[in-house]
């Protein structure tokens, strides 16, 4: 009994180690897919479809190597609901312990490629996005906080509170056929200090500052935690299937100085 005790207690003090630094380690990620296996440090299956991500060597951004993500019909599967209609989703997420939390800032990089024949619909189509993390439930409402969106054949940038949504850049040229760097530096806050700078292909696309966060109450924690995700989160159109690449993730978490 005693020697249970002893490792029950070395256990627990691990753990609490752990977490301990999980809220103190800034946190520094890069993948540029070079393996040939996905990093499960880095990245969660849970929101895709085996066989939905694969490594890719004839469209890439840099190396070897990318990410083709395709999404097919009905694909992880999410009914209508007041916030809108059916859809279905394959998308890449990044591993719970590498959460953002709210009064920190970030740089997120990555690159995306949508093929020359790519379609452009009218319906919703996410292609990345940033969530608030509701523990137990979803949150309500249940929306991306900030989203790149590609729709009506245009790039967008939206961002979501307990307001509704916001278009904070929609570009007009078509961006099929091309890799596109994004660049995002974010300050979750809930205040009037949170700020979204974003530049594409080097060129700034946003430049907001206010809450980009939800407000603590009913449907959002006090103390939140942001998670990224990248794919296609699409309206359920029985269409065939639809493919992106994904190359040249990187996410720096800034020290108190700022960022470079």
């Amino acid at each position: 009994m005693k020697y249970f005790l002893s490792v029950l207690a070395i256990i627990l003090l691990f753990a609490f180690l752990f977490i301990l630094a999980l809220r103190t380690i800034p946190i520094h990620v890069y993948d540029g897919f070079e393996s040939s296996r996905l990093s499960h440090l880095r990245w969660t299956d849970r929101r895709f479809e085996p066989g939905a991500v694969v490594f890719e060597e004839s469209v890439v951004r840099s190396g070897g190597r990318a990410l083709a993500i395709t999404v097919r019909s009905g694909d992880r599967p999410e009914a209508a609901s007041k916030s809108g209609a059916a859809t279905e989703r394959d998308e890449l997420m990044e591993s719970w312990w590498l959460y953002s939390r709210a009064g920190r800032t970030y740089v997120y990089s990555f690159s995306l490629y949508l093929p020359n024949d790519f379609p452009q619909t009218t319906e919703r189509l996410v292609i990345a996005q940033w969530r608030q993390f509701c523990e137990g439930s979803p949150c309500i409402p249940d929306n991306p906080i900030l989203a790149v969106r590609y729709e009506l054949g245009r790039l967008q940038v939206t961002r979501n509170d307990e307001h509704g949504k916001t278009l904070l850049y929609q570009g007009n040229e078509d961006v099929r056929g091309q890799w596109l760097d994004f660049r995002f530096v974010i300050r979750w806050d809930t205040t009037s200090i949170g700020t979204v700078e974003a530049t594409l292909q080097g060129r700034g696309i946003v430049h907001y500052q206010g809450p980009t966060i939800y407000q603590p109450g009913p449907g959002h924690p006090k103390h939140a935690l942001i998670y990224f995700k990248t794919g296609l989160y699409r309206d359920a159109l029985h269409e065939p299937p639809w493919t992106m690449y994904v190359d040249e993730y990187r996410k720096d978490q800034c020290p108190a100085s700022g960022c470079r």
